[in-house]
């Protein structure tokens, strides 16, 4: 039973961690775009 609980630990560890970067990755390309707006804008008004 042991093992089987250590098997449940490690999935469920592999798991989290694979959400954790798709969510991060999602919300690093989110304040990316975020951050790329206002910059176009300026060097617009520049020109």
């Amino acid at each position: 039973m042991a093992s089987i609980k250590d098997i449940g630990k490690l999935f469920l560890f592999i798991v989290t961690g694979l959400v954790a970067i798709i969510v991060g990755s999602f919300m690093v390309r989110g304040t990316m775009h975020m951050w790329d707006k206002p910059d176009e804008k300026e060097r617009n008004e520049k020109d």
